[in-house]
């Protein structure tokens, strides 16, 4: 599975010595103020993708994810609701969109915390993995903009046609991510024990128990409740900035830049939570 989907920042070095350490780190509120998927929608409807009332639509979406408040029927409906609406968009073009406006919506919403925190642990030798439930085409370009060494994220199936079918590949979410971290890590020798992660959901729980130093970072209600049961550092991320705006001393180091990569949508991360439910029922600083 990590062969297929952890994917390595193009253009580095595999000749080095493998690492033995590194710290995982959830995307959406985690890193970033908001969800990388749903911050697409204004360009969507630019592009022609999506109409004005998809937008209004997606718009809810986001104010629900933001709020943490989404039950299962909330989030089935929106689950069928944006596998629809994704279902057929021509991938290039959904690339081009993204590529195009991914600088003017990302950079401004990431946590000033959490890119002073990536550059803490690369200086300490650590690589950086992004584990998130958004899109891959989202995720690979975010974790290239902020330094990260690999991306393990959820991919969707993409026809012949080269349109997106609807359905997902693979769903990183959940104990899912905790699968790839522990493969990851076997396939790069990383020690888990001395490892770090970092996540605002509860459902990140598995990811988390997986390492040495979990750390919340501002969490949800029930994250908070399992933080503090098992006295887990909570964090606050509250300022976002863009990286260029930042002290000189605090800037991103310089890194390869990706092959342009764009977005799958909004449907990835909530059609995924319903695919994963289905089949269900049946972090300190050295």
């Amino acid at each position: 599975m990590v062969g297929a989907y952890a994917r390595l920042v193009e253009n580095q070095s595999l000749s080095h010595s493998l690492p033995r350490t590194a710290a995982f780190f959830d995307l959406d509120k985690t890193v970033i103020a908001k969800s990388s998927t749903l911050t697409f929608s204004k360009s969507f409807y630019q592009g022609g993708l999506i109409n004005r009332r998809a937008v209004l639509r997606t718009a809810y979406t986001q104010f629900i994810f933001l709020a943490g408040g989404a039950d299962h029927d909330q989030m089935e409906r929106m689950r069928e609701y944006l596998s629809a609406l994704c279902k057929g968009w021509n991938v290039r073009q959904v690339k081009e969109i993204v590529a195009e406006a991914l600088h003017d919506l990302i950079d401004p919403i990431i946590y000033d915390e959490a890119a002073s925190l990536i550059e803490a642990h690369h200086t300490a030798g650590r690589d950086v993995v992004i584990v998130s439930t958004s899109g891959a085409e989202v995720v690979e370009p975010i974790g290239d903009m902020l330094g990260a060494d690999r991306v393990v994220a959820t991919r969707m199936v993409v026809g012949e046609d080269g349109c997106f079918t609807g359905e997902i590949e693979y769903y990183a979410y959940g104990p899912t991510k905790a699968e790839a971290v522990r493969e990851l890590a076997e396939s790069e020798g990383y020690d888990l024990s001395r490892c770090y992660a970092y996540s605002d959901s509860v459902t990140d729980v598995p990811m988390l128990e997986a390492v040495g130093y979990p750390h919340a970072v501002n969490p949800d209600r029930a994250l908070r409740k399992e933080a503090v049961a098992r006295a887990w550092p909570v964090l606050v991320f509250s300022r976002p900035v863009r990286l260029k705006q930042r002290l000189p001393a605090l800037s991103m180091p310089a890194r390869p830049a990706l092959v342009a990569a764009a977005a799958v949508g909004a449907a990835a991360a909530t059609a995924g939570l319903v695919w994963y439910a289905s089949r269900r029922r049946a972090n300190t600083l050295a």
